[in-house]
């Protein structure tokens, strides 16, 4: 029974950057040997434990055999007889396959390495020093998730390219169908990480590249070729528009909900009608409805596709309102449930924010719509209802008429607050 370091946490310590959480492959093991040690089974589809001390993950050394399309399509071979190499074979880049043995790791928080203690059959080391995204086998293509993990990890590592017989080999799962087998749980899972990553354009880039953009969002894959005339660069479409937006979101160091509002603000200008161009009249509401349609797909959490949807139907209206007088604010603040959800809000202007700013030569200008709309937002809600909706009701007033009376007195502390 041996047991070796494995992955992430040594690809980052070569690369200098904080670790991974750790992983740990056994070879020569049974299930009955880990359980009788007091590893603790979990794995459901293969035999993973965890470390009765510190919690880590611990897998047997296995081999994987397609068996079906898809992400579940797999029949999983796991005994003491599968090697280390076999094992690694499996995985999906060289810069993850490559083994430490767990006696060289030493006891420390820090991985520190020595090249000459790694068991690297595949080459990872020197693909990480030529910063390339290169699959281990053939065996890749038995799993349609590892493209999205190649898109997710160009994101990470946006200084590193895809190796072209790579990029290949996921244009040719794509044409198989595999992408189209995927579950929604899956796709969402690591679309989220690659949003939340340093340049999260690169996934959507490498997903385009290989043509899964073009199964997974349809309707952002649409917006390369499509005019953006607020830019004001020829060469600046709105697919390259919102690839500079997720780049600001990222800049920003925003929440995944502002991230995702940002991806999908702008569907609608893919199906802008001829007539109706090149301002894209009417695009906010035809954007709400295409959204939609890609949270039901995946599931989105509901709490961030109501952030999103708000981003859509408002972000024209938002940096707008300049223009608005009191009362236009007051019912753009109502549209966007601010009074009752001012944190959400404040995602909002975020995602209005890195909207405004993904432009070329725009990217360090100020953002005036922001601090404009909390400041009256912040006037609004110091007004005190209770007295408001006492003296109406007292008038004789019900119903609307006392929400009119909370109105008005709110765009009037918008207009004084934009006065001062």
């Amino acid at each position: 029974m041996q047991t070796y370091l494995v992955g992430g946490a040594i690809r980052d310590a070569l690369l200098g950057r904080p670790g991974s959480d750790r992983d740990w492959v056994v070879v020569g093991a049974t299930p009955e040997q880990m359980a009788a040690r007091g590893y603790l089974p979990v794995g459901r589809d293969f035999p993973v434990f965890l470390h009765p001390e510190t919690r880590e993950e611990y897998a047997l050394a296995r081999t994987e055999r397609k068996s079906a399309p898809g992400y579940r399509g797999f029949v999983v071979h796991a005994a003491p007889d599968v090697t280390l190499e076999q094992d690694l074979a499996r995985r999906d880049l060289t810069i993850n396959a490559i083994a430490l043995p767990e006696d060289r790791v030493g006891t420390g928080e820090r991985l520190d390495v020595d090249p000459a203690e790694l068991i690297d059959p595949f080459h990872g080391r020197r693909d990480l020093r030529a910063r390339q995204l290169r699959h281990v086998t053939d065996a890749f293509r038995e799993d349609p998730v590892r493209i999205l993990r190649v898109a997710r990890f160009a994101a990470r590592f946006h200084d590193f390219a895809v190796a072209p017989e790579t990029l290949a080999l996921m244009r040719e799962m794509v044409e198989a169908g595999e992408v189209d087998a995927l579950v929604p749980e899956r796709v969402w899972q690591e679309l989220a990480r690659g949003l939340m990553e340093g340049r999260p354009s690169r996934m959507f880039e490498v997903l385009r590249a290989c043509g899964a953009l073009a199964v997974l969002l349809p309707e952002v894959d649409r917006l390369w070729g499509v005019p953006q005339p607020e830019a004001h660069h020829p060469e600046v479409d709105t697919g390259v528009h919102l690839m500079m937006v997720l780049d600001m979101a990222a800049r920003l160091q925003t929440s995944l909900g502002v991230r995702f509002a940002c991806l999908v603000h702008d569907l609608g200008k893919g199906t802008t009608p001829a007539d109706r161009l090149p301002r894209h009249l009417g695009h906010e509401q035809r954007s709400a409805t295409l959204l939609r349609a890609v949270c039901d797909r995946w599931r989105v959490p509901v709490d961030i596709r109501e952030l999103a949807d708000v981003v859509a139907r408002e972000h024209g209206n938002i940096h707008r309102s300049g223009e608005l007088n009191a009362a236009a604010v007051a019912r753009l603040l109502e549209r966007c449930d601010a009074f009752r959800k001012p944190q959400r809000f404040d995602e909002v202007l975020q995602a209005c924010e890195c909207d405004a700013r993904g432009r070329l030569g725009l990217e360090d200008q100020p953002y005036p719509p922001r601090e404009r709309l909390r400041a009256a937002l912040d006037a609004a809600r110091a007004v005190a209802t209770e007295p408001i909706a006492r003296a109406a009701q007292q008038a004789g007033a019900t119903g609307p008429k006392i929400g009119e009376a909370i109105t008005r007195a709110r765009v009037a502390a918008i207009a004084a607050a934009a006065s001062r």
